[in-house]
């Protein structure tokens, strides 16, 4: 491998593929994070969380806060019998669709598969890969994989590179050399189109597959850039599709590689593990929530349709203050949008997982959290509204409640501290203490119900769901008032605002001022429930309105 030094006269391309194909190394960095996250893991760092929260408990008066102020306590309660209540519901519907209903959607698509292989049945799939600014170890890691899928699937596959720059073309097409040079049921295509954003890169794409005429079941399988798939992928997806003409695409469960420093590794794998309970809930319904950017195989049919694409290419929202609303990022939103309001159903494969390297925008954690958190939530509220509008007889009571309570839980989460932050400012400070070791275990128990999804949890996870579910609230309160904030984390690209100064001075005062509005309500609503003002009686209104004489 090492004299390979140029694919088709174009320049040096080897160095990422002998060290893919080489020994890994690991900087010291990496070395020193991975065994910190595999202690987190261990039984001596959950003992030491549970000695923790028992120091935390014999220190707290806990009779205080009962005699300091019930409303408190008769809030918080409320909102955790609501809280817990839906994330039990979450998980018992998991367990449901996991244990029973997916084993029998399984052995139906398998059964489907040995049918029509039995029969001769012609099938193309197809895998478009999107590749823009993404390092060069990544780029020979998700295509090798992509290639050896191609290889293991039981039909002929046809692998579209959808890329901007030179050096990945040259990459691209020494892989498939490589790896597929003997194998003639595995083709490539590749597209090149300027840096413009990726809504443009996967409608060219789109258009490119639809010039090569896919048959009815055929399949597409959209990848991102630094997703690496399961050399079964197409093998194991391939039959829902067969087995039900309803479904219209379907995604995967997902582990991460990260780069980067070990609270980076403890906060995405808590969020894969939250992420497959969820999925699998929402899959009872054949409505998941969203179909990830990173990989999700569609109907080529859906693929090609003109209105699909024109969704995904240059989708919008008309908003009562922004006016039309232009979407940056959130492609995955617009197709899994588009889906829902035709009626397809949306599966989750709970038993194919596809890894995901992801590399942090920033070295620091609230950087780097921050411009995630941005960039996610605004794009799931930027399409709530509209999926809500479809009505619960279209969209599914459970899921259209799903997709309401996405809403709520920004302010639910938020109640609670603000509760306490109240009580503890004005009447006890014990308050603070007693919350404490309340988070401690609440979200502990959190934590070992995250055994069900996977085989290790972390004792660090507790931070981390306090953290996701405040500073994300937030974050989310923030962004559903300012939804025209849109950036890209890796290509740092933004939407140009076609309006004047003023305008956009005026834009963002009226954002900031219907976002102080609604955190002075939500206060004033917390203070109401704890009794700290009190409502005012019919005489006072009288008085004002001049109505007591």
């Amino acid at each position: 491998m090492a004299g390979i030094r140029d694919a088709d006269h174009e320049g040096p391309v080897a160095t990422p593929v002998d060290r893919l194909l080489g020994a890994k190394s690991y900087t010291r960095e990496a070395r020193s994070a991975s065994r910190f996250v595999a202690w987190s893991e261990t039984l001596e760092a959950h003992l030491a969380y549970i000695v923790l929260v028992v120091c935390i408990a014999c220190i707290t008066p806990i009779d205080s806060l009962a005699s300091a102020h019930s409303g408190a306590l008769f809030g918080l309660g409320l909102l955790a019998l609501w809280r817990y209540g839906w994330g039990l519901t979450h998980f018992v519907r998991s367990n449901i669709y996991r244990s029973l209903v997916f084993p029998k959607m399984r052995k139906v698509a398998d059964d489907c598969m040995l049918d029509n292989d039995g029969r001769g049945t012609n099938q193309h799939a197809f895998l478009l890969v999107t590749s823009y600014r993404i390092d060069g170890d990544t780029t020979a890691a998700v295509y090798r994989a992509a290639f050896e899928a191609a290889k293991g699937a039981p039909c002929e596959v046809t692998v579209v590179a959808s890329i901007v720059e030179l050096g990945d073309q040259r990459l691209v097409k020494l892989l498939h050399r490589l790896i597929c040079s003997n194998d003639t049921k595995v083709s490539l295509i590749i597209t090149r189109i300027a840096g413009s954003g990726k809504r443009d890169a996967l409608a060219y794409a789109f258009r490119a597959i639809s010039r090569q005429d896919p048959g009815e079941n055929d399949i597409v399988a959209v990848i991102d850039g630094d997703s690496i798939v399961p050399p079964d992928l197409v093998s194991k997806c391939l039959g829902f599709f067969r087995a039900n003409s309803r479904v219209g695409a379907l995604t995967t469960d997902e582990v991460s590689r990260v780069h980067g420093k070990a609270k980076f590794h403890i906060w995405y794998s808590l969020r894969f593990a939250q992420r497959h309970i969820l999925m699998s809930s929402n899959g009872l319904s054949r409505k998941v929530l969203t179909l990830t950017g990173r990989m999700s195989m569609f109907r080529a049919s859906i693929i090609c349709n003109p209105d699909f694409v024109r969704q995904v290419e240059s989708d919008y929202v008309d908003h009562w203050r922004f006016g039309r609303l232009k979407f940056l990022t959130g492609d995955d939103k617009s197709s899994w949008f588009w889906l829902l309001r035709n009626g397809y159903q949306m599966l989750y494969v709970p038993d194919v997982v596809v890894a995901t390297v992801e590399e942090p925008p920033s070295k620091l954690f609230f950087p780097a959290a921050t411009q995630l958190m941005v960039r996610w939530f605004g794009n799931m509220l930027r399409t709530n509204s509209r999926a809500l509008a479809l009505g619960p007889r279209k969209v599914g009571y459970f899921t259209w409640w799903t997709i309401f309570d996405q809403r709520v839980s920004m302010w639910t989460s938020l109640a609670g501290l603000a509760m306490v932050f109240l009580v503890g400012l004005f009447e006890t400070p014990f308050a603070f203490l007693i919350y404490i070791l309340w988070v401690l275990v609440t979200r502990y128990i959190l934590t070992l119900m995250l055994f069900n999804s996977r085989p290790r949890v972390s004792a660090l996870y507790p931070f981390f769901i306090y953290f996701n579910q405040i500073y994300g609230s937030i974050i989310k309160t923030y962004i559903f008032f300012h939804l025209n904030k849109q950036r890209w984390t890796r290509q740092k690209t933004t939407l140009a605002d076609g309006r004047s100064r003023f305008a956009g001075r005026l834009g963002e005062f009226s954002s900031a001022f219907v976002q102080a509005t609604a955190v002075t309500v939500f206060i004033t609503i917390v203070a109401l429930v704890l009794g700290q003002i009190a409502v005012p009686d019919a005489s006072i209104f009288a008085m004002a309105y001049g109505l007591d004489r």
